[in-house]
């Protein structure tokens, strides 16, 4: 059965009390152990923009159902116009300072682990070793029928040869990378198949409304809770898909610190809530935890 998605998050009550000081939150990492659960708000300063912030997609935006892709052939056309031209994008995109800052923490053994809900990349890029990609990534793609991963770079390539000359020109990338497309340009888009079984190809990341594989979810969960701290960075925590591991590290007794620009569905858990950029803040916590 598949989880309905949840769009959007509206607090209640008046908000809980935040700090743009790190005086708290150094202490709780200098003690290690700390796992880290990554947002899109961490990839803004790289270029792409989250889905809730200020200028956040969902602005703009709907973004992709499992349903509607799995239904749809309009909507996979409509789905793959647009990604093939973002991918280009996220392709490009580098680390940004708060990427750099989580590698350096675990460099310097503070982290037990890096859960990221971004799908980008980047902290592979930013030398991070093995991060727990929740919602899987854009450079693979999966075949819906044979279970076939391939790279994305074939499928760029392949896409490129079906689709001479296309280009969408202008559009915005968004944190699930597509670009915004004119709807007469993705009707003259050609979808290519999986090359074993002709089979239809999805990228390999978990859709609005499609549920995180269980394996996943119990792997989180056990670093979670053998945590010294969870420490999350970026994330309204809106979709449940994170919100339950702030809920378990906060059931379990794990204090948990949450580094982001506005109020987060998970505020109510935290024990400390520091409102700051997080490329700066991060730099300044890991400097002041080298000194």
């Amino acid at each position: 059965m598949r989880t309905r998605p949840t769009l959007s998050w509206s607090p209640t009550g008046p908000p809980l009390p935040r700090t743009t000081d790190l005086a708290e939150v150094v202490p709780i990492v200098a003690g290690g152990r700390v796992v880290v659960l990554s947002g899109a708000g961490l990839s803004t300063e790289s270029g792409i923009p989250d889905y809730r912030g200020a200028t956040g997609s969902l602005r703009r935006h709907t973004p992709m159902t499992y349903e509607e892709f799995r239904s749809s052939p309009d909507g996979r056309r409509r789905y793959w116009a647009r990604s093939h031209l973002g991918w280009r994008t996220i392709a490009r995109a580098r680390p940004n300072d708060g990427h750099r800052a989580v590698t350096a923490l675990g460099d310097k053994g503070f982290l037990a682990g890096v859960i990221t809900q971004n799908v980008d990349g980047l902290h592979q890029a930013a030398g991070t070793s093995d991060p727990v990609e929740l919602h899987g990534s854009l450079d693979r793609v999966l075949c819906l029928d044979c279970r076939r991963t391939s790279p994305r770079e074939e499928l760029d390539r392949r896409l490129r040869a079906a689709n001479p000359g296309f280009e969408g020109g202008g559009g915005r990338i968004n944190p699930d990378g597509d670009v915004e497309v004119p709807d007469a340009l993705v009707r003259t888009f050609r979808v290519v198949e999986c090359r074993d079984c002709g089979g239809t190809l999805k990228p390999d990341v978990v859709f609005f409304g499609e549920n995180v594989p269980p394996g996943r979810v119990a792997q989180c969960r056990g670093l979670v809770g053998a945590a010294g701290a969870l420490l999350v960075l970026g994330s309204s925590l809106t979709v449940m898909s994170g919100l339950r591991f702030v809920r378990h590290a906060a059931e379990a007794g794990v204090p948990v610190v949450i580094v982001n620009r506005g109020e987060t569905r998970g505020d109510a858990y935290a024990s400390v809530r520091v409102d700051l950029p997080l490329g700066s803040a991060l730099t300044e916590l890991t400097r002041r935890l080298s000194a």
